[in-house]
């Protein structure tokens, strides 16, 4: 009988879903999902803590121990070989504690896979797992390349029993595995590794369930799901289609159908309105004609249109494939993929390919991530010395015993230690906000309102936003709320002195504001780099070009210039805070016009 792993909680969790569902609905979902009959819930991995670390919010560790007091359910997480949940790898001794930490924190099964399929670098974390009783499943990534990479992954497979892997795992991050490759692996991989085979994969139109009735029929004993909206949206396979078909085809799966629409509902509260941005159909489109990840598209769309070079996009994907054939054909996976699209994309912006590389990409090609599936062209990796110049490589990677003593006061736990050694500021950043959130020193909205009534006026302002009605107006306990549409009077609020309120975002233009919205997504920076003066404080006079703040995405800087002069009348966002496509992210008086001559 095939089992099924879900995959909803992680999905939920991170880019670009993170924060769209609030964090009390995403347990009542795990909840519901509990009492499905799945072997798993995948609740975390990479893509979620850096979420979290991103968002400043709440800690990732925070959201795996909420989940594990409301289920019974075994959970899981997926972890990139020496980088486990971050963009770059880290020491043995993290390795072994943050696996260890995961464990205590109530994970049960760690899906493993190296991002250049390089096994050896997953035996430090499996060795690991072993060691905290967890179940080892050691993910290959298939990935299009040169004949002979079905070869290799049967390769890889020999040496995963003696890692201490319970099962192999086809990971599939693009959606490029086709049903009779998938037909081939199944069979060739379970007799070389001596284990069952699992099934990760994604695929527009149908190739994701085509694969997973492909793999269940000749002996797969797993196949990752997610529900049906999110299958929809980013391309996974639909829990309730699979659980459906398998039942017709006598392959009963011990799942509960009707628990996975009422856990459908649910997101659809939340998000059944809104488009996913990054599978836009031009996107999805696109991503599945070059055989790369959606979302590495849309974020390549966004970084061109960003730069004026929207029109580049054909251009950018065709390099991204130039430059993975060159840098050894390393799989999509993540953070490689990252890492290859951002040296495309300085190819294509700077129209002189490896006249500047990025530091990741120069790691790449020197070796530091692993071993590739095939040797590096001589000739990128020449360019890659000769631009080397002054460039320092990366020092080791720190140990938690490194960043402890600089924690002190700061990191209360060893998992927040371990925070702090993969994240570096960044985590900084969440377990300051953290604290001043628990000891009352911030509040969601400026003045003395507390965080409930905070909560509940961004809600209003969310309502009025994203639905037709003009205005909505609440009392409690003194304070009464009124928030009306921009377009027919300015949004107000009416509150004692001593409780007054920011005004809601987007009543910019009713106030004569001029406002800066992202155009794209990522994080916010206000200043250049850590500890240096910010670019623009309230009340100063900007001048038309002058740059506002630092939009980081990919691990790319992109400068967000004034298109206008005038005064900063707000600052809509924090520090290091992600920001969406389109979001307010300053409020300019514009400059009074000169007097006619």
């Amino acid at each position: 009988m095939p089992q099924l792993v879900d995959t909803t909680i992680r999905l939920l969790s991170q880019e670009p879903l993170a924060g769209k569902v609030p964090t009390g609905e995403v347990l009542r979902i795990a909840s519901i999902l509990d009492l499905a009959g799945f072997s798993c819930l995948e609740v975390s991995g990479g893509g979620v803590f850096d979420a979290a670390v991103r968002r400043g919010v709440e800690s990732p560790w925070e959201r795996i121990r909420a989940i594990d007091a409301r289920t019974t359910t075994p959970l899981g997480i997926a972890l990139r070989g020496r980088f486990l949940v971050g963009s770059k790898p880290v020491s043995a001794d993290v390795v072994r504690r943050f696996i260890a930490s995961a464990s205590d924190n109530g994970i049960d099964v760690f899906r493993l896979h190296d991002p250049l399929n390089d096994v050896s670098n997953l035996r430090e974390a499996g060795e690991a797992i072993v060691a905290a009783g967890g179940a080892f499943h050691a993910g290959l990534v298939y990935s299009p390349g040169r004949d002979g990479s079905i070869e290799a992954l049967v390769e890889q497979s020999r040496g995963l029993a003696e890692l201490g892997a319970t099962r192999v795992i086809v990971n599939d991050p693009t959606g490029a595995l086709p049903p009779h490759v998938t037909e081939e692996l199944v069979g060739r991989l379970a007799e070389a590794s001596g284990l069952p085979v699992g099934l990760y994969v994604q695929g527009a139109a149908g190739t994701g369930l085509a694969n997973a009735l492909v793999a269940t029929r000749l002996g797969a004993d797993l196949v990752a799901t997610a529900v049906y909206p999110l299958a929809l949206a980013l391309h996974r396979v639909s829990g309730e289609s699979l659980v459906d078909v398998l039942h017709g085809l006598g392959r009963s799966t011990g799942v509960d159908v009707a628990r996975l629409w009422e856990a459908s509902d649910v997101i659809d509260e939340h998000i059944g309105d809104q488009p996913v941005a990054p599978l836009a159909p031009r996107i999805a489109v696109r991503a599945a004609e070059y055989d790369l990840p959606a979302g590495l598209v849309a974020a390549l769309d966004l970084h061109l249109r960003a730069n004026a070079a929207g029109d580049r996009l054909l251009d950018t994907l065709v390099e991204v494939g130039r430059v993975r054939e060159e840098a050894g054909l390393p799989p999509l996976a993540a953070p490689i993929g990252q890492i290859l699209a951002s040296q495309a994309l300085l190819n294509v912006l700077h129209a002189r390919r490896y006249s500047e590389v990025s530091p990741k990409f120069r790691l790449l090609v020197e070796g530091r991530y692993g071993r590739t599936p095939e040797p590096v062209s001589p000739e990128v990796a020449r360019a890659v010395a000769l631009t080397a110049g002054s460039h320092v490589l990366d020092e080791d990677p720190p140990s938690v015993e490194d960043v402890a003593e600089a924690a002190e006061g700061l990191a209360t736990s060893e998992e927040e230690l371990i925070l702090l050694a993969m994240f570096g500021d960044e985590a900084e950043a969440l377990l300051r906000s953290v604290r001043a959130r628990h000891s009352g020193e911030t509040l969601l909205l400026t003045g003395d309102v507390d965080a409930t009534r905070g909560e509940r006026i961004r809600e209003l302002v969310k309502i009025v936003q994203e639905t037709g009605v003009g205005e909505i107006e609440i009392e409690d306990d003194g304070m009464r709320v009124s928030v009306r549409r921009a377009d027919e009077t300015p949004t107000h609020v009416v509150a004692p002195v001593a409780q007054a309120v920011a005004p809601a975002a987007g009543d910019s233009a009713a106030s004569g504001l001029v406002a800066v919205e992202s155009p794209m997504v990522g994080t916010f920076y206000r200043a250049p780099q850590p500890g240096a003066p910010v670019f623009v404080e309230v009340g100063d006079n900007v001048s038309p070009g002058q740059t506002l703040c630092i939009l980081e995405a990919m691990k790319l800087m992109n400068e967000v210039k004034a298109e206008s002069g005038g005064i900063v009348r707000a600052v809509r966002v924090d520090n290091a805070q992600a920001v969406e496509f389109g979001q307010v992210l300053f409020e300019l008086e514009p400059a009074a016009s000169p007097p006619a001559v």
